[in-house]
């Protein structure tokens, strides 16, 4: 969807598609018809819409038009294998993954320059841009690491530590103001990093109601806060110690629910693979921020629901992240 205006992107999907899957339709719901159609000879996995840009992402490409009726297509960029569709698309910039498994590609939109990031050795899980622009968070397929970027000159400004064992990363999701980081994985646990670039917040900005104390809600006991970004200490000073001893690590985690949905295949208790989705199944742990406080996770399937969760500052004067509630949009 188009922000807040009236223009919005359907792809076909689902076990029973409206439209066809390797087509765009971009429905005018104030005319309430179609406006614009594009077709291409493969699945379209994403589509990202600005004011004068219709970026359309393929398995292995990246379709630029300019948008306009009829719309002119403006560029056409190959890419590595791309499965769910990863593109960040800003005001003047548009991110992708490069050829080369790992690589980021940044496009300026005005000028069509291109920019190379060696961001992973290994292919691109999760990718988001920061509100302002300035920020790109990266996740590969290993899922052990976050590693964030600045859009201007390329250079890596921080690198963030999820865990140590090998995850699914679901999601990235950066605050409105652009100071915290927000990822989820297979491991059921949402975790709050601060973006290397900024400075810690202070009471000031702080919202009313900060404190933990009168909130609807408890303290999660999978809560955690690691008051340091150093989780190790000491450890993490002395010389020649493995790199996950001083590595930033989230100061607020809390566990979240992804359901036991079956199996995709073909065999016993199995199900057949949704078309339209990346890996056939359910999206999990989507991350949506509210304000510069308050965070969904959105899980979808047959007991697909959202949670909703809040920073805040308990007794201690530590920041944690607790649940504050939830519910059930599908299923029983």
């Amino acid at each position: 969807m188009l922000g807040r205006a009236n223009y919005i992107a359907l792809v076909g999907g689902g076990r029973q598609p409206k439209f066809p899957q390797n087509k765009v339709i971009i429905w005018d719901d104030a005319k309430q018809k179609a406006v614009i159609t594009l077709e291409f000879r493969s699945p379209v996995n994403r589509v990202c819409l600005s004011r004068s840009r219709i970026i359309v992402v393929l398995y292995n490409s990246v379709h630029i038009y300019a948008f306009s009726s009829p719309p002119e297509k403006l560029s056409v960029f190959e890419t590595a294998n791309n499965p769910f569709g990863l593109c960040c698309l800003g005001s003047k910039i548009v991110a992708f993954p490069g050829r080369t498994p790992g690589q980021v590609q940044l496009v300026e939109i005005g000028t069509g320059n291109v920019s190379i990031i060696p961001a992973h050795a290994t292919p691109l899980r999760a990718m988001e841009m920061s509100p302002d622009g300035e920020i790109l968070a990266t996740a590969s397929e290993t899922g052990t690491l976050v590693r964030t970027f600045s859009t201007g000159n390329c250079a890596r400004t921080g690198e963030l530590r999820r865990g140590v064992d090998q995850a699914l990363v679901f999601s990235i999701a950066i605050s409105p103001n652009s100071k915290l980081l927000a990822v989820t994985s297979d491991k059921s646990t949402l975790h709050i990093f601060d973006l290397p670039h900024s400075r810690s917040p202070s009471r000031s900005e702080s919202p009313a109601g900060r404190s933990l104390r009168g909130l609807n809600g408890s303290l999660n006991p999978e809560s955690t806060d690691e008051g340091n970004k150093k989780k190790w200490g000491l450890l993490g000073k002395i010389p020649l110690m493995p790199r996950v001893f001083s590595d930033i690590y989230s100061f607020a985690s809390a566990h979240f629910e992804t359901d036991d949905n079956p199996k995709v295949g073909l065999g016993n208790g199995e199900v057949t693979p949704i078309p339209g989705i990346p890996g056939g199944r359910p999206r999990k742990g989507v991350l949506g921020w509210i304000d510069d406080n308050t965070i969904l996770v959105v899980g979808a399937g047959r007991d697909g629901r959202w949670e909703k969760f809040i920073l805040g500052e308990s007794d201690d004067g530590k920041r944690r992240c607790i649940r504050q509630g939830w519910k059930r949009y599908l299923g029983s």
